[in-house]
């Protein structure tokens, strides 16, 4: 027998469920990917701000820790001295601080925007359940994240492995030049090691964001009969939905009695489609100023006739503006000839009205 459709989560979340989702915090975020974007927005400060602030730390200790006045390390004065010292070292690592908190607030917001919930914060018993704890330790989705963590430690690895030994010849060279080049080597190697493995952990990183999207995705996966319910209840009570509709018509009505006695001409179908024209002298082409079909058809063609519109009978034309134009809209370059012919066709209708003549025979069909 074939699966039970509204049992499978087979269809795309409706806008609601993902509204929903976001309210609870349920959102497609990477730890990998904000972690990546911090790293190197710290190297990059490092980069930029280090000589200042290894000037700026050498400066603190000159002052704090050289010769100066005997009795600032005496015990009533050694708190006026810790002050001085966290002080100063804050005032160094600022630059640094204010760059890691300013990257970590765009990797957030490069993956879920500005959102602010406390949904996650609020207890909940599956987070303490031993058995719930235990069934998503065994889950495929705890194999999947084990396995990328092993793949991410290998490549990181082999990275840092790399760049070691490529660099290794010249650390040992520069020991002949002295410890201070030894350890400046050592450093510009350590930092630059870092630098590739962040690039690498941004890689990685955008890789893992994109698998949390598609999971997310997986996750928020409903059945046809929680989109059926999600459907019904955005569109509301059946009473309300009713009403909105018949407001609507009541608009429409409204509006075509107020459009169609200052129109032009009515095409007609005859009975089934109604569709009013207007036409000025200054417009690019004549406008569809109203139409409709079955009983609206026929009220157009009652308020045209006690405005006294002209009422013009031509099915191809008529279904052809039913189908190809709405309300408010320009008629298509394909329809210009007909349309001329009828607006021709008025005007001398209307000029044989005001001279009192009649209509010769066969003009009208």
């Amino acid at each position: 027998m074939p699966p039970d459709d509204f049992g499978e989560r087979t269809e795309a979340p409706t806008q609601r469920r993902r509204d929903e989702s976001r309210r609870q915090g349920q959102v497609a975020r990477s730890v990998d990917l904000s972690s990546a974007v911090i790293l190197l927005g710290a190297l990059g400060a490092l980069h930029l701000l280090g000589p200042r602030m290894y000037g700026q730390m050498a400066g603190l200790m000159a002052r704090l820790l050289g010769p100066g006045d005997p009795s600032a390390f005496e015990p009533s004065r050694m708190d006026e001295l810790i002050r001085q010292c966290l002080w100063g070292v804050a005032m160094v690592l600022a630059p640094l601080m204010l760059t890691v908190m300013v990257m970590a607030m765009v990797a957030n917001v490069m993956q879920v925007g500005f959102m602010v919930t406390g949904e996650p914060l609020v207890p909940k018993f599956s987070k303490i359940s031993p058995l719930a704890g235990l069934k998503r330790l065994m889950s495929m989705r705890s194999l999947i994240r084990l396995a990328m963590s092993l793949g991410k430690v290998i490549v990181i690895g082999a990275v840092a492995y790399l760049s070691i030994v490529a660099r290794l010849g010249e650390i040992l060279r520069s020991a002949d030049l002295g410890p201070a080049s030894m350890v400046a080597a050592g450093g510009h190697l350590v930092f630059m090691v870092v630098i590739r493995i962040a690039v690498v952990l941004l890689v990685l990183a955008i890789l893992d964001y994109l698998y949390q999207r598609w999971q997310h995705e997986q996750d928020l996966r409903m059945t046809r009969q929680e989109v059926k319910e999600d459907l019904k209840h955005m569109e509301g009570d059946p009473q309300i939905r009713a009403r909105r509709q018949r407001i609507a018509r009541q608009l429409a009505m409204q509006r075509m009695s107020t459009e169609v006695p200052g129109s032009t001409v009515v095409v007609t179908n005859p009975t089934h489609l109604s569709v009013a024209l207007l036409y000025e002298e200054g417009m690019n082409a004549p406008k569809v100023v109203a139409k409709g079909a079955d009983h609206l058809a026929i009220r157009i063609r009652q308020i045209a006739a006690a405005g006294g519109v002209p009422i013009v009978e031509r099915r191809p034309l008529a279904q052809a503006l039913y189908k190809q134009c709405r309300v408010g809209d320009e008629i298509p370059v394909g329809l210009y000839q007909a349309v001329a012919e009828v607006l021709a066709y008025v005007y001398e209708l209307s000029r044989i009205k005001r001279i009192g003549r009649r209509i010769p025979a066969g003009v009208a069909e």
